[in-house]
């Protein structure tokens, strides 16, 4: 098979399913980006990434779309990456993606005057308590997540009278991998989450992701409402910003940013490795990302 581009998936998400509203609204996605490559005059097919029979030399490019089991097989999808790369262009590249896995890069975002969360760090095999590691912060309502991750996998509220309950499941945690602790934002219960798209450095559209009630999670899939959100100028300018204090080439992010207990604009996560972009709102978007990245191809 000869191919421009390979619009990567998780294998679990190739076929359609009408009875799963999940993996329908997967394949309406990716079907727009499909269709948008095939306008630009591209050869573009829809494959797993970890397909076993998939020469990677025979396609220009693949683009991360919908590969969301690749932080549960992390091992397996570093070395996917580095022999992918070897083969074929990636978008994004590697070299951000590799920034982009691990979420000590808000840190880096901070020190290049983008606003973030406050996030502690606690690296793998730390020996202090998850009690300890609140006290020492002096957050007494504090989010637990791992540094590699995705979907809400592994994320906890936690505050210090509830840290002992979590205890057991902290340690056995730590012990394999990094994680993070962020003050919980109380506006995220009651004013979501904002992810603005940003495609080739400029704002595309935005929505607002709230959790359910009793829930802190705005993931759909655990409960949240997604709607089109009407992004100000403030919030466009911070989130062109924030792209553009990336050090690498940048064909398309997903800027994830809420107002913090502060009330200031601040970035929860920057998603550019296999966001959800929500070409549903707005299917121009789709468009504007295969034009993108059919000039970079050229």
């Amino acid at each position: 098979m000869s191919l421009d581009v390979a619009v990567l998936t998780d294998s679990r998400l190739l076929q359609p399913d009408d009875e799963d509203w999940y993996r329908k609204q997967v394949h309406l996605e990716d079907e727009m980006v499909l269709a948008a490559l095939q306008r630009q005059g591209l050869r573009a097919s829809r494959l797993a990434w970890d397909d076993p029979d998939m020469s990677w030399s025979d396609t220009r490019s693949a683009l991360f779309r919908s590969t969301w089991d690749y932080f549960e097989r992390l091992p397996a999808f570093c070395a996917w990456l580095e022999r992918g790369a070897e083969q074929t262009r990636l978008f994004n590249d590697i070299s951000l993606i590799r920034w982009n896995l691990d979420k000590r890069y808000l840190s880096e975002l901070q020190q290049n005057a983008v606003h973030t969360v406050d996030t502690h760090y606690i690296e793998k095999g730390a020996p202090q308590t998850l009690r300890r590691q609140l006290d020492a912060q002096g957050w007494n309502d504090a989010i637990l997540k791992p540094a590699v991750s995705g979907a809400a996998r592994h994320t906890y509220r936690v505050d210090l009278a509830a840290a002992e309950s979590l205890e057991c499941v902290y340690a056995e945690l730590i012990q394999q991998e990094a994680m993070l602790l962020q003050p919980m934002q109380r506006n995220v219960l009651t004013r979501g989450e904002l992810s603005l798209i940003v495609i080739d450095g400029r704002f595309s559209h935005a929505i607002r992701k709230t959790p359910k009630a009793g829930d802190f999670r705005v993931q759909d899939d655990h409960g949240g409402q997604v709607a089109a959100h009407q992004a100000c100028a403030q919030e466009i300018a911070f989130a062109e910003a924030a792209v553009r204090a990336v050090p690498f080439d940048v064909l398309y992010a997903r800027v994830d940013v809420i107002y913090d207990n502060h009330e200031r604009l601040a970035i929860m996560e920057l998603e550019m490795i296999e966001p959800e972009l929500f070409f549903r709102f707005r299917p121009q978007a789709a468009d504007e990302l295969a034009a993108a990245l059919a000039r970079r191809l050229s």
